[in-house]
Order: C-alpha cells, then sequence, then structure tokens
C-alpha cells in the first residue's frame, strides 16, 4: 500500500509540474500574439503553438493534477486537515486561471483581437504566486 501511495504522490506531482510549465508558457506566448501583426505568419504560428501547448499538455496535466490529487486527498483522509482546504483553495484559483487563459485563446482564434500584451504580462505573475504558495502550504502545512 505505502508503494501505491508513493507512486500516486510522485505521479501527482509530475503532472502538478507539467500544468505549470504550460502555466507559465501559455501567457507568455498571449503576449507574443498580442505584439504580432494581426493574420501574419507569426501570429498564426503563435496560435497553433497556444492551441497545442493547451490541448497536448496543459489541460491534460491539470485534470490528472485534479485526480491524482483528489485520489491521495482520500487515501491519505487530508480532507479534515485545514492545510488541505487552503491547497484546494489555491489549486480552485489556479483551474479558473487556465480557463481565463484557455477562453482567452478561443477568442482570439475566433477572430477577436488580443487584449494589451500587458495584461498578459500581469497574468502570468498569478501562476507563479500560486504556485509558490501551494507548494509552502504543502510542505510547511501550517494549519
Amino acid at each position: 500500500m505505502a508503494s501505491a501511495y508513493l507512486w500516486l504522490k510522485a505521479l501527482h506531482i509530475v503532472a502538478f509540474a507539467a500544468w505549470m510549465a504550460g502555466m507559465w508558457y501559455l501567457p507568455r506566448l498571449l503576449v507574443y500574439h498580442a505584439e504580432a501583426t494581426p493574420g501574419g505568419e507569426a501570429a498564426r504560428t503563435l496560435a497553433v503553438m497556444e492551441r497545442r501547448l493547451l490541448r497536448a499538455i496543459t489541460v491534460p496535466a491539470a485534470a490528472v493534477t485534479w485526480l491524482l490529487g483528489l485520489l491521495l486527498a482520500t487515501v491519505t483522509d487530508a480532507w479534515r486537515q485545514g492545510w488541505f482546504h487552503a491547497k484546494l483553495l489555491l489549486v480552485g484559483l489556479l483551474t479558473l486561471v487556465l480557463v481565463w487563459l484557455a477562453r482567452e485563446r478561443a477568442r482570439i482564434a475566433a477572430g477577436g483581437p488580443p487584449r494589451p500584451a500587458r495584461t498578459y504580462r500581469i497574468v502570468n505573475e498569478i501562476p507563479t504566486l500560486l504556485f509558490v504558495a501551494i507548494v509552502l502550504i504543502v510542505v510547511l502545512r501550517p494549519w
């Protein structure tokens, strides 16, 4: 049983790392997209990169992170622990950022203009702050 737990935990961490890679890269792609000439070669290339990043890495990694995290919470009975509630809240916020980024990508792909590059630069900082908070809560378990 301990071996299965360790495998679940390891895979959860790997999935979270992959999710975060997408969360750090996608806003950067949107910055470049906002600065590209509309309809130009760079904008078309960035649109493909954004779609592939979301579909092949970020969304699947987020789903696996959630699935394994909820399974781990059940196996370890973390549902009653305060640190887990805080982590769950922060992971929920990270998911909302992912949804917003995916909607932005879809809106741009449908012909809508990108927001100013500054918007995506600011949004790019949110996953980092959430990442730091999540890791600190999980490791330190202050509640």
